[in-house]
């Protein structure tokens, strides 16, 4: 199964550490770490889709609520994060192949 998703990928480390926070409209990023994330200063929930070098996803985190901190295994690094109920409308599953469009 394969699902595409356009996104606004994140490099800086600036950028990063912001993510969703400063999104007006919500849109899906993508960026990499292997350090976790966190919700501080978010005012909804998001999904996070962790995924591994062949964009695999390997870890699922639906409705992570603001102020959490999510951490993974460091050995994948490729995420997502995504407007709430995001992973439910594309259908996103665990072994689901992400091909993002950037």
């Amino acid at each position: 199964m394969c699902v595409e998703i356009k996104v606004k990928e994140l490099s800086s480390f600036f950028k990063k550490s912001v993510g969703l926070i400063l999104s007006k409209n919500n849109e899906p990023i993508y960026f990499e770490t292997r350090f976790g994330i966190h919700t501080f200063f978010m005012r909804k929930s998001i999904d996070v889709v962790v995924m591994d070098e062949n964009f695999i996803v390997r870890v699922l985190k639906i409705g992570l609520k603001p102020w959490k901190i999510f951490v993974w295994n460091p050995m994948y690094y490729k995420v997502l994060e995504l407007p709430e109920n995001f992973t439910e409308k594309k259908s996103i599953k665990l072994g689901c192949e992400i091909k993002i469009l950037v």
